[in-house]
């Protein structure tokens, strides 16, 4: 069993587990059973990642040195946990009067003695509590001490079985299934308000390889719908984690949780300050402070923004939503297209050098009018269409929408853009009740080296130019621009008399077939009699 493997299965194990124990307490698909959850998740990450780096410390010093010494030798980055803070001394005293406060007290003053490095910021600056009082949600105050030493019992056992500390070192490209777990039974089918989606692995690691096929030195890489991170993550590990500072916005609390582990698991620590609690279409935390080397985003596609859409057509906005703003239609206010809005975000926040990939529904790419279009248009007439990747059909497993994934580069060659059209390639796997296309790692590798060395190949991608665009209405689907083949065969003289025989017979065959159904029907006409009741 390979390493990520063997780390996904661990880890959902230890979700059951927290899982098992909320059900046990009344919490079963509670509304705060995520919050327990995570938080505990988070916790327990926290002690590992402590454990991990005091023990490289003693391994430089040896097994006596001084405990001040090693705290003050920790990295700025690593969290800072006490002895009594442990979960193995937690462990120890559970039997001890008051445990719910005492586990209350410890998840608190370690967050409060963590907050420059893990809290995250709202739009106006507040910070996030690292943890909630746990045991709060049981309303039976006689249960709280039970329900937290059970938490602890999970989590002791589970650090005496497998610890994570083996994967510290390790690149969490995977990690995205972990978040999908985790919370896939707190959305509904249909999503609902600002749901999380995932974009597949293969999806992100395709985006990453075509946005930085060389190495880059440093970066600033944003999201302004960031989700748990994974096209973020991806990219990071492409550039380097050391040579790039993560930036992300997002509405959802959730999704800022689950970023937050992301980034403690991939080495990115030092970017949590700037991840953004916030409403990035109507309240951008960035848009006036950084402009991005690169941005990556699978925004929400339809969503309801009518309680704010109005606000958009303010002077104040109008520079960056130079194409429009959808309208409230009269009936499914949640089909507004959002995406839209997202689209001329990224493209106003790029930096003079900027690259950008978002995922957007394939009928983006043909629209023959309205805001698709005008978008369309500029980043033709502006040169910055590097080229486009229609996906698969249910590359999404949680949505059966088929996408595409448009490439902006501010100094692309508007010569040879690339056109790709995938919608073939890939493997069709079940996922509970959906179906899913799967890509190997063979045709991701295709994909990318194709798009990066601009091959044109039959069926599968086109190089055209900004005036061939132009000329096609200025449609970015492959498709239209694939040559038409027809094929001639030799045939002789008699094959060819042959074959106008068999045509000649099959119409005459046809013709009388016809004159009989003629006269069937003329004879039932005849027999139709009007009748009074």
């Amino acid at each position: 069993m390979t390493l990520d493997i063997t780390y996904t299965t661990k880890t959902k194990q230890l979700i059951d587990n927290l899982k098992s124990v909320c059900a046990n307490y009344g919490l079963g698909n509670d509304g705060n059973e995520f919050k327990i959850i995570s938080q505990v998740f988070l916790y327990k990450f926290l002690n590992d990642k402590f454990h991990y780096e005091v023990k490289k410390q003693q391994q430089k010093l040896g097994k006596d040195a001084d405990p001040e010494l090693l705290m003050d030798l920790l990295d700025e980055n690593v969290p800072q946990l006490r002895k009594d803070q442990l979960i193995s001394h937690l462990h120890n005293i559970q039997n001890s009067d008051d445990f719910a406060k005492t586990f209350d007290d410890t998840l608190r003053d370690i967050g409060t003695q963590n907050a420059g490095i893990f809290s995250i910021k709202s739009y106006l600056g507040a910070k996030d509590k690292l943890f909630d009082e746990l045991s709060q949600f049981i309303s039976d105050a006689s249960q709280r001490d039970a329900f937290c030493k059970a938490l602890i019992n999970k989590l002791f056992e589970f650090s005496f079985e497998e610890s994570f500390e083996d994967y510290f070192e390790e690149k969490y490209d995977f990690f995205k299934d972990i978040f999908e777990y985790l919370i896939k039974d707190y959305n509904s089918d249909s999503g609902g308000k600002y749901a999380e989606y995932y974009t597949p692995n293969a999806v992100a690691r395709i985006i990453a390889n075509i946005l930085v096929p060389e190495p880059v030195k440093q970066a600033k890489c944003y999201d302004p719908s960031v989700g748990s991170g994974s096209l973020l993550m991806s990219l990071a590990h492409k550039i380097g984690e050391d040579k790039c500072t993560i930036y992300s916005e997002d509405i959802s609390q959730k999704s800022s949780t689950m970023l937050r582990l992301n980034l403690i698991l991939n080495n990115l620590t030092h970017s949590i300050p700037n991840v953004i609690k916030t409403n990035t279409i109507a309240q951008p935390y960035y848009l006036d402070k950084q402009k991005f080397d690169y941005i990556v985003s699978n925004p929400p596609f339809k969503l309801d923004f009518s309680d704010f859409r109005d606000d958009l057509e303010k002077d104040s906005f109008k520079e960056r939503f130079f194409a429009g703003i959808p309208n409230v239609p009269k009936a499914k206010k949640e089909s507004m297209a959002i995406y839209l809005l997202f689209i001329q975000h990224i493209m106003h926040s790029l930096n003079d050098n900027g690259k950008a990939a978002i995922v957007v529904p394939t009928g983006f790419i043909t629209a023959q009018s309205g805001i698709e279009k005008k978008i369309r248009e500029r980043l033709i007439d502006k040169g910055w269409l590097r080229g486009v990747v229609s996906m698969p059909s249910n590359i999404f497993a949680s949505t059966g929408t088929n996408v595409s994934v448009i490439f902006i580069d501010k100094k692309a060659d508007g010569e040879h853009i690339v056109l790709m059209d995938a919608s073939k390639l890939g493997e069709t796997v079940k996922e509970g009740k959906n179906q899913r296309t799967v890509l190997t790692r063979e045709e991701e590798a295709r994909i990318v080296e194709t798009f990066n060395n601009k091959k044109a190949i039959e069926d599968l991608s086109v190089i055209v130019t900004k005036k061939q665009i132009k000329e096609k209405n200025y449609s970015f689907s492959a498709g239209q621009y694939f040559e038409v083949k027809i094929e001639y065969i030799d045939i002789t003289a008699d094959e060819f008399q042959e074959k106008m025989k068999g045509f000649e017979e099959r119409l005459s065959s046809l013709f009388v077939e016809g004159n009989r159904l003629d006269n069937e029907i003329q004879k039932q006409l005849k027999g139709v009699r009007y009748e009074r009741d």
